[in-house]
């Protein structure tokens, strides 16, 4: 048995039956149900080019025609299981990274991607990770104004930071300008106005936080109070006990989701 097999365990004896949601094969390239279907095919439909599988392979994103490819297969399932426990009610969904370099962005932008690939969901993502943005690799017009812009500026429309990203009902938002203390804007009133404008101006989507990893704890405390679910995401055979029951103190048990195991080594035969 593994460390993280081994403090997962304890966790579960500590925090109830926390689930360890999925594990993510290492060799990857590295819609209100009740709302208005009208509404996600205009989205669909705006999209002035589609990425190719070749683009979404170059951003590091799920390509939904490649139905047999194991890493597609496990954010269908993150997918599906989420929904269940979010009652296919939209919710805002905080992915965070037990530290640096556990592929929280990579899980968050695809679990945004699998989210968008059901023609009755919409998907939008949000750079939260203000200190090492990413999101806005994804964006053509990365120079337009983003969260923190807007979050200085409530009076900046909130369509002038929502961006398309070549897939059919994704969107994205980028960080913005870096500032000093980025911290200090997720305490913003202005961030739970823009989550909550969100949601009601959109039934059917799913909103994706993209946070800084746990190291950040302060951020991810008011992250986590905005969200209505938490994803941690850890390296596999990289986390340490000590590093899993730190995140799970922080986090409130009811909203933790459970664990996501990025890089899971593929056993030889099995793809």
């Amino acid at each position: 048995m593994s460390k993280i097999e081994k403090a997962l365990g304890k966790a579960r004896e500590e925090h109830g039956n926390l689930p360890a949601l999925v594990s993510v094969p290492g060799t990857v390239m590295v819609r209100e149900r009740t709302g208005h279907p009208e509404t996600i095919s205009r989205m669909a439909m705006s999209e002035s080019r589609l990425l190719s599988a070749a683009d979404l392979s170059w951003r590091g994103i799920i390509h939904p025609g490649r139905a047999e490819d194991p890493v597609v297969q496990v954010f269908r399932e993150l997918r599906t299981k989420i929904s269940v426990q979010c009652q296919e009610r939209n919710s805002v969904i905080l992915v965070t990274g037990l530290k640096k370099g556990s592929g929280g962005s990579f899980v968050a932008r695809n679990l945004a991607a699998a989210f968008a690939f059901d023609m009755g969901r919409t998907a939008l993502l949000i750079d939260c990770d203000l200190k090492n943005p990413s999101v806005h690799q994804l964006i053509d017009n990365a120079s337009g104004p983003g969260l923190t812009d807007f979050l200085d500026d409530p009076n900046i429309d909130i369509g002038a930071i929502i961006q398309p990203v070549g897939i059919a009902r994704y969107r994205a938002i980028a960080a913005g300008g870096l500032r000093e203390i980025p911290g200090e804007y997720f305490n913003s009133q202005n961030m739970r106005r823009l989550l909550d404008s969100i949601r009601q101006r959109y039934m059917e989507r799913f909103i994706i936080l993209d946070g800084p990893p746990m190291q950040d704890i302060a951020d991810i405390q008011v992250l986590s109070g905005l969200s209505d679910f938490v994803i941690v995401v850890a390296r596999y055979g990289r986390a340490t006990n000590a590093q899993i029951e730190s995140c799970l103190n922080v986090i409130n048990p009811g909203k933790l989701l459970g664990v996501v195991f990025n890089d899971e080594p593929r056993i030889p035969g099995f793809g």
